[in-house]
């Protein structure tokens, strides 16, 4: 069984790697594919795509069920249909599952994948409840806990900006790649 994490990573941090780790243990999966997207439709990035895949790459690196690539579609839905794979797994967050019938053709995107959705603290359940009930196939989509943790890409690039530590927030690799790269390192 295949997952597929798909994200800008900008950059990658322990909350990543925590999805990775929970997604591949509870879910039982084989293989991992994460995908940095090289240029998001929907989001401002601060770090070149080359930069953001050798930080993924670096983040998730301990775990040899998981292979990190460049994405060049910028919607699910395209990366999906170009990949071809074999019933997969689209990982999301809870959030993202109730902004999950906005995407970009949503209905297809569950005929092509699974979803696996992980329940964390500060998303409201009813609105997780509502969001799932809305859904074309409701059977599709699957739960499974993620420990909580307090980061975001945000903080990290904050903290970097600001000339303060960040050893924890993300794997000491990244935060020595990100000092050798000079990335983020002005206030955005």
């Amino acid at each position: 069984m295949t997952g597929v994490l798909g994200g800008v990573f900008d950059p990658p941090h322990l909350g990543h790697v925590a999805l990775a780790t929970a997604a591949l243990e509870q879910l039982g999966l084989d293989q991992l594919l994460v995908h940095v997207v090289a240029a998001p439709g929907h989001k401002d990035v601060y770090a070149p795509a080359a930069a953001r895949l050798e930080l993924t790459r670096l983040a998730l690196a301990d775990d040899p069920r998981v292979v990190v690539e460049l994405e060049l579609e910028t919607r699910t839905v395209d990366t999906l249909e170009a990949r071809k794979l074999d019933d997969p797994v689209l990982i999301l967050g809870a959030d993202e599952l109730v902004d999950f019938a906005t995407w970009k053709d949503h209905e297809r995107v569950l005929e092509l994948a699974r979803l696996a959705v992980a329940k964390r603290p500060g998303v409201p359940g009813a609105r997780v409840r509502e969001a799932h009930a809305r859904l074309p196939a409701p059977d599709r989509i699957s739960f499974f806990d993620l420990p909580p943790r307090a980061v975001s890409s945000t903080l990290v690039r904050e903290r970097v900006a600001l000339g303060e530590p960040i050893d924890d927030l993300v794997p000491p690799a990244v935060a020595e790649a990100i000092r050798r790269l000079g990335l983020y390192s002005r206030p955005e």
